[in-house]
């Protein structure tokens, strides 16, 4: 395993706090009931370019503990492994192609939000049923595509400050 540095882990803690942030404060309403997008999935994806691999850490983490603070604790564990899943294929592919053309770093965010909306429909049913985690789809499906459009609208910038 590669050795982190100092400034690896240290960005990862800031980077962990923005994730928790950007999905905790920095929701967007949409006009569906209960609807809204939060740009943590975004921030996941600014950090996998900015740390690597180890945006696994830092998007499992970030994301479960804005559960956690949210009142969303039956979904902390579940949240650390999809989100950190999402973090850590991003940041595997960032670790090896850093100049991933747009179009590729598109499809890469489509691929890590339908691992999101997967793992949270396998584990909304073995929580509920799936009759009962289906209708949640949609909703995953829009935090995904806006999960993909931030995150190419920032991936130019962030690409200025990686590790």
């Amino acid at each position: 395993m590669k050795h982190l540095s100092v400034r690896t882990v240290a960005l990862g803690g800031v980077l962990s706090a923005l994730v928790m942030l950007g999905t905790y404060l920095l929701k967007i309403p949409l006009p569906i009931p209960n609807g809204y997008v939060h740009l943590g999935d975004a921030t996941i994806f600014a950090a996998s370019v900015v740390v690597g691999p180890f945006a696994a850490i830092v998007a499992g983490l970030g994301s479960a503990l804005a559960d956690l603070i949210g009142g969303y604790g039956q979904y902390a564990l579940a949240t650390f492994l999809i989100k950190g899943a999402m973090g850590l294929l991003a940041g595997l592919v960032f670790s090896r192609k850093p100049n991933l053309s747009i179009v590729s770093a598109g499809l890469l965010f489509i691929v890590c939000e339908a691992i999101m909306v997967g793992g949270y429909l396998l584990f909304e049913t073995f929580l509920y049923g799936f009759t009962a985690a289906l209708p949640a789809v949609p909703y995953n499906a829009i935090q995904g595509v806006a999960g993909v459009v931030l995150g190419l609208a920032i991936l130019p910038f962030i690409r200025r400050i990686r590790t």
